[in-house]
């Protein structure tokens, strides 16, 4: 091939390059104030963006105050839209406009108290993540086999409190790596309820309280900082029956016993500075037995304008209309002295009332199945939460005052696609439901109930929650395993089909805070697992 020669090489013109065009950068030039009022405009995904241009774009795409509106716009403004009445009124759009004012933040306001130390772009992040269900999920196995009586678990402020007869009374961290942060043994034998003080003042400690068969119970204290656990009291046994249920609210303990008798006891007001060696028995206060109360039971302790509220609701068995709920009540001054006891069904509501001989149930609008026996209940005050066989739950809105206590009308919840296990509502309605088989968890907002007919639709069609899509994030305990690339491929396979293997049973015990949920999950040969679901 003959090659061209240098002279034609030179007659032919060079290819011209593309001049980049050299547009003045106005962008820059702006002042912070101007950038900051200008990224304020900005939706969240081009506000997400615009931090990938520089760092000083990015440093002021995070500016806590833009953050902290956007917040208000999406989470906190729609439900202060929904409260009775401000619609009514001709300057509700003003009175809804953001301010700083903490009257206008409505539950959200402890964020506001907190100054500079609130991370607005975190907060809303994570309300982000439980809207759209998206968590990343983690799993520590806590038993080889199953317990005899079921293994207890409860949550309070990222620590997980664990019994059964074999191991104890455990502690758990659910942050950093060294997860366990105390353990003792057992005063008592067969551990069958457990619970933890809900008004907690000092975040050093914690008060627990364990009843166990022989109608006995104790009570513990973990100090976090000393990583220790210390029995301070342990009642005798009783001929009463197995504490069945049991609720902790210092310095009141409310326990229910396998006859069915519920009693209320004082604690010492000083529990938190005597020594553990004189720690002072407690006061049996009132004891109440019941005759229609059925499994399973739920225990709460709350305080009111008039002073202390003891509550038990459970399930009770009806003739025509299947499985339903009551509620009973025992109502104390703040000095501890009673005023009254009273009792409350759903049964009785008027829309409760089908033809007889009927098999179906009719609420509010066409014929649904009668309502099967709960598998859970869960009550926070004004909201009473039943989990189903049926891959159902079922809402009731308490109305407790001093004049009145009534339960409403059921309002039947779909979404599951097994049987549902367990299911938890915290405060705000916002509640937490599992499945029995396989990971379906789903989060509800439930606040208000289901007033309005546009939220009944939606709790009709199944569009009332969120199913928490998550992603598998391994821990120490599985990482250690990984020696060899055999061994490593061995457990990758095996936690693969663990995660989405139908045979995995998850108990009824479920609890949720405000950047997780913890569940107890049995696998197909009896290992507990604690699963953790991270929104943050």
């Amino acid at each position: 091939m003959v090659k061209r020669s240098r002279e034609e090489d030179a007659t032919q013109d060079p290819s011209a390059k593309r001049l980049r065009p050299n547009y003045p950068d106005r962008f820059s030039v702006l002042s912070d104030e101007l950038l900051l009022r200008t990224l304020s405009y900005l939706p969240v995904p081009d506000l997400a963006k615009c931090q990938r241009l520089s760092s000083r774009v990015k440093s002021l795409a995070g500016d806590p105050q833009i953050w902290k509106a956007l917040y208000y716009d999406r989470f906190v403004r729609p439900r202060a839209s929904r409260i009775p009445g401000v619609r009514a009124l001709e300057t509700s759009v003003q009175n809804l406009l953001y301010s700083s004012k903490m009257s206008k933040w409505l539950d959200d306001d402890h964020l506001v108290r907190g100054g500079s130390a609130t991370n607005w772009k975190r907060q809303y992040k994570l309300r982000h993540n439980w809207c759209r269900g998206s968590a990343r999920i983690s799993e520590t196995r806590v038993s080889d086999r199953p317990s005899t009586p079921p293994l207890l678990l409860r949550l309070h402020d990222d620590i997980v409190v664990m019994v059964d007869a074999t191991a104890g009374l455990k502690a758990w961290s659910l942050g950093g790596n060294d997860r366990i942060l105390a353990s003792t043994e057992l005063c008592g034998t067969g551990p069958t309820s457990l619970a933890l003080d809900d008004d907690e003042v000092s975040k050093d400690q914690v008060h627990i309280s364990v009843g166990f068969e022989d109608g006995s119970f104790a009570i513990y204290r973990l100090a976090r900082s000393k990583r220790l656990f210390k029995l301070q009291y342990h009642h005798p046994p009783s001929r009463n029956g197995t504490i069945q249920a049991i609720a902790y609210a210092g310095p009141y303990l409310l326990t229910m016993a396998g006859t069915s008798l519920l009693s209320l006891y004082r604690l010492a007001d000083d529990r938190g500075t005597q020594s553990d060696n004189d720690y002072t028995p407690p006061t049996l206060l009132s004891s109440l037995r019941s005759q229609t109360a059925h499994t399973p039971i739920q225990l709460a302790i709350r305080t009111s304008s008039g002073g202390i509220v003891a509550s038990i609701a459970y399930a009770i068995p009806t003739f025509t209309l299947g499985w339903s709920v009551g509620l009973q009540e025992l109502r104390l001054t703040a000095n501890s002295a009673i005023l009254d006891s009273r009792i409350a069904s759903a049964s009785s509501s008027k829309s409760f009332a089908p033809p007889m001989f009927h098999s179906h149930l009719h609420i509010n609008g066409p014929w649904i199945p009668a309502i099967t026996k709960p598998t859970s209940l869960s009550y926070n005050h004004p909201y009473l939460l039943s989990a189903h066989s049926d891959n159902t739950l079922t809402l009731y809105m308490v109305t407790s005052n001093a004049d009145e206590l009534s339960i409403g009308a059921a309002e039947r919840l779909w979404g599951h696609t097994t049987s549902v296990s367990g299911a938890h509502v915290g405060d705000r309605g916002k509640a937490v439901s599992v499945g029995r088989i396989g990971d379906e968890l789903r989060v509800w907002e439930l606040e208000g109930g289901l007033s309005s007919s546009s939220s009944r639709k939606r709790a009709a069609a199944g569009e009332a929650s969120v199913q928490v899509r998550t992603e598998k994030r391994r821990n120490s305990w599985h990482n250690a395993r990984r020696q060899t690339s055999l061994q490593a491929q061995k457990v990758l396979k095996t936690d693969f089909d663990e995660a989405f293997n139908e045979t995995n049973v998850t108990k009824g015990w479920v609890a949720f805070d405000e950047e997780k949920v913890v569940l107890l999950r049995e696998k197909l040969q009896g290992a507990q697992a604690l699963v953790v679901y991270d929104f943050s």
